[in-house]
């Protein structure tokens, strides 16, 4: 709310945004930079030059939050990563590209992974079902996050500061295009998620029908 003349009038929707990104920004980062945190890093970066948060802190949480999560992708494949290949034909299929990279460079695999479009999540599943040793996998992790935060988060600084001087011509259309980053960001993780899901049940699906097909009785001669 805000108070003009002893009225007290309502806040409005940039103000309203301001405030969500300051209180929540920092969380925002740390979830989405735990798995596929791109855009999310992007917006931030660009919230950053807006000054609703601190470019440093987001490139913080963003180290920590992408090294978590790559660190728990890593332990999964190494646990189960057997299994998850058997089960999952999509992970199968990047296990080449993976296995290649870490036949020239183990280490620089680990820090490549990051920055390569679909194996974000599954690359550290992968490096650890292969057998990448815990302490080479951690050490070369911390530097490809370290690698990988302050450029994306840069990249979005900067284009804060390339859009500054139109900004000033557009009274409130900088909020409107946080919030539309916001909503694409929201939009893509749900579309993953719906992605997902449906994938589980076409191969359940097709799963099935091999079992049935198996357990049908042979056509008589």
């Amino acid at each position: 709310m805000r108070v003009h003349g002893g009225a007290t009038a309502p806040a409005r929707e940039s103000d309203l945004l301001d405030q969500w990104v300051r209180e929540w920004g920092y969380l925002a980062v740390a979830a989405g930079t735990f798995a596929e945190g791109e855009t999310v890093l992007l917006a931030a970066g660009y919230a950053a030059r807006a000054g609703w948060l601190e470019l440093w802190r987001v490139i913080a949480v963003a180290v920590l939050a992408a090294s978590a999560g790559d660190q728990f992708f890593y332990w999964i494949g190494r646990l189960w990563g057997a299994a998850l290949l058997r089960r999952l034909p999509s992970l199968q299929a990047r296990l080449g590209r993976v296995v290649l990279l870490l036949q020239r460079n183990p280490g620089g695999a680990v820090v490549a992974v990051r920055f390569l479009y679909g194996l974000r999540i599954a690359g550290p599943i992968l490096i650890g079902a292969a057998g990448v040793g815990p302490a080479r996998f951690a050490v070369f992790n911390v530097i490809g996050a370290l690698l990988w935060a302050p450029l994306v988060a840069g990249l979005g600084w900067g284009f804060g500061h390339a859009w500054e001087p139109v900004s000033r011509r557009l009274a409130d259309f900088e909020q409107g295009l946080l919030l539309l980053l916001v909503l694409v960001v929201l939009g893509s993780w749900l579309g993953r998620l719906a992605l997902r899901a449906l994938m589980r049940r076409v191969l359940a699906r097709r799963a099935r029908q091999r079992g049935d097909s198996a357990c049908a009785p042979p056509p008589e001669p």
